[in-house]
This record gives C-alpha cells, sequence and structure tokens, in this order.
C-alpha cells in the first residue's frame, strides 16, 4: 500500500514537473533571427559586470533610507555615463537586472534604487502616492555617488546621466526631470517605461529641455496605452514614444521572465495582488498629487481605470524585456555615446532598424540629431 502511494505521488510529481517544463518552453520567447542588426545588439556588450549593494540614509529627510544595487562595468579608465533606475509600485530594484547587465556590459554605471515605501516589503505595505517623493531619491543617491573625492564612483562622468523606471518609477523619473519644483537639473535624458501620461500637460514638459522616451504597450491592463501614451509626442519637446503591439504591463519588470510567466498574462497578477477599491474609477489617482495646473499638471479629458479590460493573445514578457532594452540602449547611447558617428547610428536604429526587423514595434517622435 506504501509503495502503491509513494509510486502514484511519484508520478504526480512528474506530471507536475512535465506540464511546468511544457509551459516554461511555450513562454520562452524565440531568439531574435541571427542576421538582424537587434539581434546583434541584444547580445552581450564587451564588459564584465559585477555588482554591489549600498544602503544610505538621507539625514536631510527624516533619515529617509535608500537601498541600491550598483551594475558597474569591470575593465576600463575613461569615464562613463550613469543611469537611474526607480522601479514600479509593489516591485524592488531587482526589476531592472534584465536592463542593468545588459547596459552595465556596455558601459554604464547603473544604480537601481529601492524606494522605502513603495517597494514590495515597505514596511505596513507600499504606498504608491509615496511617489512624490522619490524624485528626491533620485538626487539623493546623485549626490552620493558624484559626491567629490569619491574614489569607488570615480570613473562615473556627472555630464551623462540619465534615468529610467517602470509603471510608478516612469512617474518617478519624468517628475525628476520636468517638475518645476522637484527636477533634477543633472539628468540628461528619461526613459519612462508604461507610466502615466494623462496628468502631464504640455506646459510640464516645458520647464527642461531633457530628451524623454515613453515605452508604452497596448495590451497594458493597469496603465491603459490609449488615455496615458498616444497624446505623449504632442506634449514632449524632444524624444517621442515607443508602442510594442500586445504588451502588458507589468511583463516589463524582470521577475515575470522567471516562473511567474508560466501563469500567462501577468497583469492579470497585477490586477489581481493590489486593490484596486481605493483608487478613484472616474480620474486619474494623481490630479492635484504631482502639483497644479499653473505647473502643467491637468485634468485628463477621458480616464479609463485599471484592471477595466480584458486581453488575449498577449506578447511574451521576455520579448516585450528584449525589445525595451533594446530601445533604452539605442536612446541613451543617441545622447550619451563618445563620438557622432555613434550617435548616429544609436538613433538611427531607434528611428528605423527595429520598426524594420520587429514588427511589433512603431515609433513616432522626433530624437534630435
Amino acid at each position: 500500500m506504501v509503495r502503491k502511494l509513494f509510486i502514484g505521488i511519484a508520478c504526480l510529481v512528474g506530471l507536475i514537473a512535465l506540464v511546468i517544463g511544457a509551459l516554461w518552453l511555450v513562454t520562452e520567447p524565440k531568439p531574435l533571427p541571427e542576421a538582424t542588426e537587434s539581434a546583434r545588439r541584444l547580445a552581450a556588450g564587451p564588459f564584465a559586470v559585477n555588482t554591489v549593494d549600498y544602503r544610505w540614509n538621507d539625514t536631510k529627510r527624516d533619515d529617509r533610507a535608500i537601498t541600491i544595487t550598483l551594475w558597474r562595468p569591470e575593465e576600463g579608465s575613461e569615464k562613463r555615463p550613469l543611469l537611474l533606475f526607480s522601479h514600479g509600485f509593489m516591485s524592488t530594484r531587482a526589476g531592472c537586472t534584465h536592463m542593468a547587465t545588459h547596459l552595465s556590459s556596455y558601459g554604464y554605471f547603473v544604480a537601481c534604487v529601492e524606494h522605502p515605501f513603495s517597494n514590495a516589503n515597505a514596511p505596513g505595505g507600499p504606498n504608491e502616492f509615496d511617489v512624490v517623493n522619490q524624485p528626491g531619491d533620485l538626487s539623493f543617491v546623485l549626490d552620493q555617488i558624484l559626491k567629490e573625492g569619491s574614489v569607488e564612483f570615480g570613473l562615473v562622468d556627472p555630464d551623462r546621466v540619465g534615468a529610467f523606471g517602470i509603471s510608478l518609477g516612469g512617474n518617478t523619473v519624468t517628475l525628476a526631470a520636468f517638475h518645476p519644483e522637484w527636477r533634477e537639473p543633472r539628468l540628461k535624458a528619461v526613459v519612462s517605461i508604461v507610466g502615466h501620461g494623462d496628468v502631464f500637460g504640455q506646459s510640464f514638459f516645458q520647464t527642461a529641455n531633457v530628451p524623454f522616451l515613453m515605452i508604452a504597450g497596448t495590451a497594458d491592463n493597469i496603465v491603459p496605452y490609449e488615455t496615458n501614451a498616444v497624446q505623449i509626442t504632442d506634449r514632449i519637446q524632444v524624444g517621442g514614444l515607443l508602442t510594442i503591439e500586445g504588451a502588458t504591463h507589468v511583463g516589463f519588470s524582470y521577475i515575470t521572465s522567471g516562473l511567474l510567466r508560466i501563469l500567462g498574462n501577468p497583469d492579470n497578477l497585477g490586477c489581481g495582488g493590489a486593490s484596486h477599491e481605493d483608487i478613484p474609477q472616474d480620474e486619474s489617482p494623481f490630479v492635484g498629487i504631482f502639483g497644479t495646473e499653473e505647473q502643467g499638471l491637468i485634468i485628463p479629458a477621458e480616464y479609463k481605470p485599471p484592471c477595466s479590460s480584458t486581453f488575449s493573445n498577449v506578447m511574451k514578457a521576455g520579448r516585450q524585456q528584449d525589445i525595451a532594452t533594446l530601445a533604452i540602449r539605442a536612446f541613451f547611447g543617441s545622447i550619451f555615446a563618445t563620438s557622432a558617428n555613434e550617435r548616429q547610428a544609436h538613433r538611427e536604429y531607434l528611428e528605423a532598424t527595429i520598426i524594420e526587423e520587429l514588427p511589433s514595434v512603431s515609433v513616432s517622435g522626433a530624437f534630435g540629431g
């Protein structure tokens, strides 16, 4: 009897393993065609990469504790650009892993910031409205990295600093680049990945001439594409919108490229894991939070609440992460590369080649030159 029970359990475990294995294979995106420029660019860069964690207390803001993971290229002695990363609501700095690894292998320092009160492990639960304090987190981290006499950060180029973020982190970097009171003037370029665009008016983006790229997916069920991304190119001065057909919201985070990917549409997980009962159903939750109409903030004419749509046949998370990584490096390369030819090559890839090689991608806007 015991032997039969043991055999039955072993068979069940084996069957579960087979199912998980099959789902793992099915949800793995196919490699990009080898002969394409996109495949060449997606390969790891020439530099080995290491990471180190830092925890700092901002004594000017109630000892606000900020933890970062710094991704850095091991070789070389020349000055290198620095990118700051801001994670999404209920996420952590680990959400940057895939992008930070790639960027650092091409010579970037990448500081992935963990915000103390919106991360997944925040005391008392994450608070999305602490986003108003998060641009200050980026400025504080930048102060720590660029402080005079620093040996460990001595190769960071203070004139080539950018920022990128996912979701609430996309809002954070947008505020840090353009908010008339909270902006960080040392930022030279920013990327908002599925951040909100509805409350940021045209005059908001006139406070600074900072190149801006928004990356958005048409199957986003948390920050809807139609009301947050479509209008962005009419509001910004320099930059544009990169749209990924079928890309979801949660799928941009690194955590969805692991075991979570076998659960299907990752936005279902995001919608089921957070309470939306306290979020207004008739206007953006950030109306009045980020500032006033005089500061360039607006009440959107149209608002669509999160988790109110159904999408099928969404893009695999790994594929949309690959596309975002390609776009981010091309965007920052078009600004921070040291030679004019390199900057132009990155710009051409972002404006034309990525569209030609990846049919799910479209790009609008003006990236300068």
